[in-house]
């Protein structure tokens, strides 16, 4: 089969360090090519494939800031529509815009709906129900107003994460920074709880940083060691008592949670969005609802087997399982083609 996976152009393919969306096509990029299926990689040139590489944006927009992003995505998006018809499927990551293609163009498009960032877009994604194939990265995040082809969870190579069966004594948070994700409540879970607090992540939103976080760093209890790349997210994440996941927003995934797990790190989340499929309450971490619960959870953190959290994720949210997830898809597509 000859795939085009389309990966946005913010980052790197893989990102060096944030870049969720394109860490995801790079993990299904690779995974296909381990079958030995024919990919093509559609990412800024700096990326980094075994299979072949096509690109127009030499770095990514997010990490350069001089470059416009609107003429990044527009040239990036044409550059694979313009050749089509080269590939059997094509494998979209790249949100709403290039589903206005779709109609223009033969080769069957999958798309992956990683999230929706405001309700504005669905309108687009309503218009090309019936010419596009969505899936979903959870159950919890499927639009009522849509057809899906299949639900897929994101997938993650479990060789890039150590398994730490004996873990140091800090709790972690590891996220964007920004309230949708909590960082606030993570300290304040840590300070009920009187556990060193270790903050890792992108800052989003820098008022919040600076409103919210920052006053409470003070490289003791509550240490924030910036945006880190995988081999400090795998010592981080291994060797972190829990990971604090106290969510605000139904979040359509959450790999960190994923990643965690496969750590053998529990994790204490707050229960909205894809937590409840991707966490085994009181078997891998801890569904809660507020910050006392949250408080009690670290007392049972105990009572988890790190062991099974690795065979747990391993089972659920691998490379190898989100691969074989999509190839099923793609064969339904070209299915429904014929």
């Amino acid at each position: 089969m000859n795939i085009a996976i389309l990966s946005p152009v913010a980052w790197r393919t893989p990102p060096r360090k944030y870049g969720p969306w394109e860490q995801v096509a790079s993990n299904i990029a690779e995974g296909l090519i381990e079958l030995g299926e024919d990919v093509t990689l559609f990412a800024t040139a700096d990326s980094i494939t075994k299979g072949k590489l096509e690109s127009v944006c030499e770095y990514g927009y997010a990490e350069h800031p001089e470059m416009d992003p609107k003429v990044s995505e527009c040239l990036h998006i044409s550059h694979l529509m313009e050749q089509a018809d080269k590939f059997d499927i094509i494998h979209n990551h790249f949100d709403f815009l290039p589903l206005t293609w779709s109609r223009l163009i033969r080769t069957p498009m999958v798309t992956t709906i990683h999230g929706f960032s405001s309700p504005k877009i669905l309108p687009v994604y309503k218009k090309y129900d019936n010419t596009c194939h969505y899936v979903s990265i959870s159950d919890s995040d499927r639009s009522p107003d849509l057809d899906y082809i299949a639900t897929v969870y994101n997938g993650i190579n479990p060789s890039e994460f150590s398994f730490q069966p004996r873990p140091k004594d800090y709790l972690l948070f590891f996220g964007r920074i920004h309230p949708d994700k909590g960082t606030s409540e993570a300290i304040q879970i840590a300070k009920e709880s009187g556990r060193k607090l270790i903050i890792s992540g992108i800052i989003q939103d820098q008022e919040y940083f600076d409103r919210e976080i920052q006053p409470f760093i003070n490289d003791d209890d509550i240490i924030y060691v910036g945006n880190s790349g995988p081999k400090e997210r795998d010592q981080l994440i291994g060797e972190a008592y829990a990971l604090l996941h106290p969510i605000r927003f139904r979040e359509p995934f959450g790999l960190s949670v994923a990643e965690s797990m496969l750590c053998g790190t529990p994790v204490i989340a707050f229960n909205k969005g894809s937590m409840p499929e991707l966490i085994r309450d009181g078997e891998t971490g801890f569904l809660v609802h507020d910050i006392d619960e949250a408080v009690a959870a670290i007392k049972k953190i105990p009572l988890i087997n790190r062991k099974f959290c690795r065979e747990y994720a391993t089972s659920k949210f691998s490379q190898s399982k989100m691969v074989e997830g999509y190839m099923e898809v793609y064969r339904k597509a070209l299915d429904r083609k014929s």
